[in-house]
Formats: structure tokens, sequence, C-alpha cells
């Protein structure tokens, strides 16, 4: 049996309740959606999406990481991988290499597209972030870095610091 309220429309917007911070939320939904609606286009003449970009973006990064770490990093399925590395390296975006230490292992690197690629991508998102810095009259960028740092869960952190230190110098395990 049904409630008598089942089906029934509620028409108030959702609250701040039990201190949910609606605001911060809607406003990391905005924010999300409009830093990836740029790569999202270039990426579509591609015929790729925001799984290869992730993808280009930590090998670009990380040159040489592994399967195994890049799915750490990724937190998806190793079938999903399979598929969107195939497209990468069919397109001669990503290389594998055989690991020197375990034959098994598979070392990945971007190729000159990769690397052109992955840059493309990131400097539209590069511009946006600086124009919110400069808008917002944020004049600390630390903490705005230890802020989304905070977001990432505590036992996935050490991911962040195996990135190469910025260019500012600061390395985001040094705080």
């Amino acid at each position: 049996m049904t409630s008598p309220a089942a089906g029934k429309p509620i028409r108030t917007a959702i609250a701040d309740e039990d201190g949910i911070d609606f605001a911060i939320i809607e406003l990391f939904f905005f924010a999300y959606r409009d830093f990836t609606s740029d790569p999202d286009q270039i990426l579509a003449d591609y015929g790729f999406g925001r799984a290869h970009h992730r993808v280009l973006h930590f090998v670009n990064r990380r040159p040489g990481l592994t399967v195994a770490e890049l799915l750490d990093v990724l937190k998806i399925t190793k079938q999903s991988l399979a598929r969107v590395l195939k497209q990468l390296i069919d397109t001669d975006h990503i290389v594998q290499v055989q690991g020197p230490r375990d034959r098994r292992q598979r070392e990945l690197y971007p190729t000159a597209k990769g690397r052109a690629l992955a840059l493309a991508l990131a400097r539209p998102q590069s511009r946006r972030i600086r124009a919110a810095l400069e808008d917002s009259g944020a004049t600390e960028r630390a903490t705005i870095e230890r802020f989304l740092e905070a977001m990432v869960n505590p036992e996935l952190r050490a991911q962040i610091d195996i990135v190469p230190a910025q260019t500012s110098g600061k390395n985001h395990g040094d705080h």
C-alpha cells in the first residue's frame, strides 16, 4: 500500500536541510559544467569523451604511468579503461610499452599527438581558472588548493602528491 502523498508534486524548492550546503553544491555543479564544456567540444571532434580526457591528462602528467596505477587514480573498471585506452592507442595519442622489470606491466606514454591534444584540452581550462582567480579577487591560491585537496578522500590524497610540482614551485604535499 502506498502512502497518501505518493506521486503528488512537491512545489517548493529543496532548502538547506540537515546542514546540507546546497549553495556550494550547486556552485560545484555549475563550475564543473563550464570547466568541462570547452574540452568537451574539442573531444567531440575526435569522437572522444571525458574518460579520454582524464587518461590523456594523467598519462601526460605522469609519463610511464602503468595501467594498474592509472586504474587506481581514475577509479574506473578495467573494462572501461581498456576501451578508452584502445582508442587512444589506435589513434596514436598514447603508446604502451612493456615494463622494464615486469614484462606483464604496461607503461603508458603520450605521443607528440597525445601531448598536443592534452595541451589543447588544458589551455581553455587554465584560462578559465586564471580568470576565475582574478575575477574572484582570490589572492591566496594556496588556500584554494588546500580547499580542493581537502575535498579529496583522505586515503586518496597521496595520489595528488605524485603529480609533478606546480610551476609555482609548490608541491601539493608541502603544507
